[in-house]
C-alpha cells in the first residue's frame, strides 16, 4: 500500500518521473525480472511536494532516489510475491546499488550514480530497503515504539537523504525525523483499511487497539467503529508533539528553497491530521483538496520566515 516514499522534500514532477513510462508489473515476465512496476508515479503519492521548490541543481539527485525507492516499494506492496522472493529482490537492490557492475535493476542505476556525484552516504537507500523488507515479513506492530522503529527506518532515511544532499548534518536530524515519522503515521492512517484488506498489513499498534477494545478485524468494516476511532485518534495525539517538534525543522535549513519545502511540508500534515480527528479513513479517502492544499501552502511559506 502507498507509503511514505515520498514521505517529506522528494516527489519529482509527473514530467520529470521517467517511471511513468514504464509498463506494470507483468506475472509472466521472465524469471530475471527484479523490478515489479505498479504504475504508481509522482501523482498518486500523498504529498506532492518538492519539484519546484528544491534546488535545480539538486532535483536529479532528488528524483533518483524517488525511482529508487518507488521500485523497491512497488516490491514489497506487491501481492503475487511471496515474503521470501520479495526479501531476494530487495537484496539484489541493494547488491546493484553498491556493485558499479551490477545494472540488472534499471531503477538503481540514477541513484548509484547520483551517489557517486554528490558523495552522499548510500546508507539512507539500504536503511529504506530494510524498512521494505520489515514490511514483506512483519505485518503487526505490537505497541509506539515497535512502530517508531519502523519509521526509522522506512521515513526518516528520506528526509536524511535530501538533508545531505543539501549539506545539511545530523543536527537537523531529531527533527527531521520527527516530521518524516508523523508523515509515515498520517499515511498509516489514511490507508489502514487498505492496508489490511488488500495486504492482511497493519500498523496500528496491538496494545492501543487492545487499550481501546478494537481488533483488527474492524479494519474491514465500511464504518470504523466507536472503539477504532478511539484507538486512531490515540495514534493521532502521539503524532502531535511529533509535529511540534518538526516545526523546528526549518529553522535548521540555511537553503531557502528548502526551507520553505519543510515549512510547507510541516503545515500540511498539521491539516492532515486535524481532518483526520473529523473524517473516517475506513469509508473516505481522506485527503486534502486542493483549496485547502493551496493555504497550507501559503501558510507554509510564510511560516518559514517568521
Amino acid at each position: 500500500m502507498e507509503r511514505s516514499v515520498t514521505g517529506t522534500m522528494m516527489t519529482p514532477s509527473h514530467e520529470t518521473d521517467p517511471r511513468r513510462f514504464m509498463p506494470p508489473f507483468d506475472d509472466d515476465a521472465p524469471d530475471d525480472t527484479v523490478e515489479t512496476p505498479s504504475g504508481k508515479n509522482a501523482d498518486t503519492e500523498n504529498f506532492p511536494v518538492g519539484s519546484a521548490l528544491i534546488r535545480p541543481d539538486l532535483r536529479k539527485h532528488v528524483h533518483a532516489f524517488y525511482i529508487f525507492a518507488r521500485a523497491a516499494d512497488d516490491i514489497s506492496d506487491n501481492p503475487l510475491l511471496d515474503a521470501a522472493t520479495k526479501v531476494a529482490r530487495l537484496d539484489r537492490f541493494a547488491h546493484a546499488l553498491n556493485d558499479a557492475n551490477d545494472h540488472t535493476i534499471p531503477s538503481v542505476e540514477p541513484l548509484r550514480a547520483s551517489l557517486q556525484e554528490t558523495g552522499v552516504t548510500p546508507q539512507h537507500s539500504l536503511d529504506l530497503l530494510a524498512a521494505f523488507k520489515r514490511d514483506a515479513t512483519q505485518l503487526r506492530y505490537s505497541d509506539w515504539d515497535d512502530l517508531l522503529d519502523y519509521c526509522r527506518y522506512s521515513a526518516s532515511p528520506v528526509g536524511r537523504h535530501v538533508l545531505a544532499l543539501h549539506g545539511i548534518g545530523e543536527a537537523a536530524w531529531p527533527a527531521n525525523d520527527a516530521l518524516c515519522s508523523a508523515l509515515q503515521i498520517i499515511n498509516h492512517i489514511q490507508d489502514c483499511a487498505d492496508d489490511y484488506r488488500e495486504l492482511d498489513r497493519v500498523y496500528i499498534p496491538e496494545d492501543m487497539l487492545a487499550r481501546h477494545k478494537s481488533n483488527t478485524t474492524e479494519l474491514s468494516h465500511e464504518q470504523a467503529s466507536p472503539a477504532l476511532r478511539a484507538t486512531l485518534t490515540a495514534m493521532l495525539d502521539k503524532v502531535d508533539p511529533m509535529l511540534v517538534a518538526a516545526r523546528g525543522l526549518p529553522r535548521l535549513v540555511p537553503d531557502w528553497r528548502l526551507k520553505m519545502e519543510t515549512s510547507v511540508i510541516c503545515v500540511l500534515a498539521e491539516r492532515l491530521v486535524a481532518l483526520l480527528r473529523k473524517r473516517d479513513p475506513l469509508c473516505d479517502n481522506v485527503k486534502l483538496g486542493k483549496p485547502a492544499t493551496l493555504a497550507a501552502t501559503a501558510t507554509g511559506v510564510l511560516r518559514a520566515w517568521t
